[in-house]
């Protein structure tokens, strides 16, 4: 007799294979979704692991969240990282900054005028020049 890793309710079932069969997931919610039904269906980890090309201990945290979470446990997990510093709005003001004319003595903006100005001009607290340069490539009229 096979072991039951996984008891789905009827009702998340029917989501599952509505999920996997539409197929407009994301490749990690598929194949999630595919690894809980196999479960649930009565596969054993190594059977599952292998068909879906990844390791026991995948398959063992997979039903671990869903035995906390859910169905909840299809969908990433929140990633971490530094915090964005500068707004929209503080990039909208430095593009506009970039193409005003450039100060009295100056015959055209570079990266370092522009970062000690938005400095200056109190847009943000501290901007490297190369910051300034990634901002500025992101828009479609950057002269950089």
């Amino acid at each position: 007799m096979r072991k039951q890793h996984i008891q789905l309710s009827e009702v998340e079932r029917e989501t599952l294979e509505s999920l996997v069969s539409k197929g407009k997931s994301s490749a990690r919610v598929y194949k999630r979704a595919l690894g809980v039904l196999e479960l649930d269906r009565g596969k054993t980890f190594t059977a599952v692991a292998q068909s879906m090309g990844v390791s026991m201990q995948t398959m063992r945290n997979w039903r671990a969240r869903y035995q906390t979470m859910g169905l909840r446990c299809l969908e990433d997990a929140p990633r971490s990282g530094r915090p964005v510093e500068i707004s929209g709005e503080q990039r909208a003001q430095i593009t506009a900054l970039a193409c005003s004319k450039p100060p009295e003595g100056h015959g055209r903006w570079d990266l370092r005028l522009l970062a000690d100005q938005i400095v200056e001009l109190d847009y943000c607290e501290h901007i490297s020049h190369t910051h300034v340069r990634t901002l500025l490539k992101k828009t479609n009229s950057s002269p950089i």
